[in-house]
């Protein structure tokens, strides 16, 4: 009886089988689509939402026929849809890594032809690298070039400096950011051998010291951007670490994360400056772009002119050198720091604007929402992007109530525009020190939306 039962199981799921409908069939059904789509993506796509039910009936799933059409339909309108698109965010976390860290500002993207590597006064070929290192030299006091981002400028730095020798590091210091990115592997794969010294909470000038030898090439300082340490710890300064280095003839690289390029503690932000960094002694310095620095996402390079012209001629650096569009925009980053207009970056504004100003445009915002389950309040925004450990800015929260607040959010994220929020007391908690001033409007209607009130 068991093997009647497989044996009448089996057929049963050769009928199911039998039901699936051809891609031909399919593609009839479809064939208003024609034109707008090629035939041939049609049939892959046809084929795969196919493919799919198959396995899914083999599984023991319910699958309805007469829906597969819809399906392939619904796939390729969503193929015709930009997956990256504008979002507007409400979190409250200035540098969202997964919302593409420093927000950018209007700039419209040259488009057709540039002079990237052409010198128009010359009339011949140039370097890309002369659209942002005047800036940068201008701006740190030290000479400097650019890669895709900061991991790729610790990759240069190293394979280019230390490969096949040792590099001293503090054990305080072997960090993880994200996505795995650990000072350890990236060590490794440069080829530079890792020196460990002192402990995880203190390390003294001393075991730096007694660590080199004559296979030591850098004495390297990892800023801990993403997380702080308290309690019984210690480090030697970087003017004590330069003060060894230049001692024993060794360079001292230091990276510093987040690329802090003005004094933003004033507004409760207490991350060092890339500029102080050069003038308490290293050789190098490394930052990201698109942290404090409120730019694109990059890796800056500055420091002594020998170094720096070392790690532009390595092979490597062409591999990981920015596209014309990140020129663009660092070169405009760039140019609003050194000209004082730093206001007009978007991450920067964000991070000072006065919590009063917060306030008032909660309460207007609130007063949009009528309707609804709404109140303000005090809250805390955060800087983000890895960078400033447990420091906070102040700010106002617009807090909206009733009904099913996870199914709110989801409506929030899944609409046009995609409002990013935060649920927080069981009410979805809107900050808008991260939303800009003209998109307020647009995030009270999609929040009406998403509550299924008429705007």
């Amino acid at each position: 009886m068991a093997a009647m039962a497989e044996k009448d199981g089996a057929a049963g799921l050769q009928e199911k089988l039998r039901g699936i409908p051809s891609v031909e069939a399919v593609l009839g059904e479809l064939r208003t689509l024609e034109g707008r789509f090629p035939r041939e993506l049609m049939a892959a796509e046809t084929r795969r939402v196919l493919g799919a039910a198959r396995e899914r009936i083999r599984a023991g799933a319910s699958v309805e026929t007469a829906g597969l059409a819809a399906r392939v339909r619904e796939v390729l309108e969503r193929l015709e849809r930009p997956s990256l698109r504008r979002v507007i965010n409400a979190t409250g976390v200035v540098l969202h890594t997964n919302l593409g860290r420093a927000p950018l500002g209007r700039m419209e993207a040259i488009g057709g032809y540039s002079n990237l590597e052409y010198d128009l006064a010359a009339g011949r070929r140039g370097k890309r690298d002369a659209h942002l290192s005047p800036l940068l030299e201008r701006l740190v006091g030290a000479p400097g070039i650019a890669v895709n981002n900061n991991a790729a400028a610790v990759y240069l730095a190293l394979s280019e400096l230390a490969a096949g020798y040792e590099v001293i590091v503090s054990r305080g210091e072997l960090i993880e950011i994200g996505d795995g990115f650990r000072i350890p592997d990236i060590m490794r794969r440069s080829g530079a051998v890792l020196r460990e010294v002192g402990t995880t909470n203190r390390t003294r000038i001393e075991d730096y010291a007694g660590a080199i030898n004559e296979r030591t090439r850098l004495l390297m300082r990892v800023h801990a951007s993403n997380f702080r340490m308290t309690g019984f710890t210690g480090r030697p300064g970087l003017d004590e670490l330069a003060a060894l280095g230049r001692e024993r003839g060794i360079p001292v690289y230091e990276d510093l994360g987040s690329g802090c390029m003005v004094d933003l503690r004033a507004y409760g932000i207490d991350e060092p400056l890339v500029p102080e960094s050069l003038k308490a002694g290293a050789n190098l310095v490394s930052f990201s772009g698109d942290k404090l620095l409120g730019g694109p996402q990059a890796g800056l390079i500055a420091g002594d002119e020998e170094l720096v012209r070392r790690l532009r001629r390595n092979p490597m650096f062409r591999a990981l050198r920015l596209d014309k569009l990140m020129h663009q925009w660092l070169e405009e980053t760039l140019r609003r720091l050194l000209l004082g207009r730093w206001r007009e970056i978007p991450a920067l504004a964000m991070i000072a604007e006065p919590v009063e100003r917060v306030r008032e445009r909660a309460q207007a915002l609130a007063a949009r929402l009528e309707g609804l389950e709404v109140e303000t309040a005090p809250g805390e925004s955060m800087a983000g992007g890895g960078s400033t450990p447990e420091q906070t800015l102040e700010t106002w929260l617009v807090l909206v109530g009733g009904g099913e607040v996870a199914k709110l959010e989801r409506r929030c994220r899944e609409g046009e525009p995609a409002v990013i929020a935060r649920i927080e007391d069981g009410r979805l908690a809107l900050d808008l020190r991260t939303v800009f001033p003209e998109e307020e409007a647009e995030l009270a209607a999609a929040i009406r939306r998403a509550a299924r009130i008429e705007t």
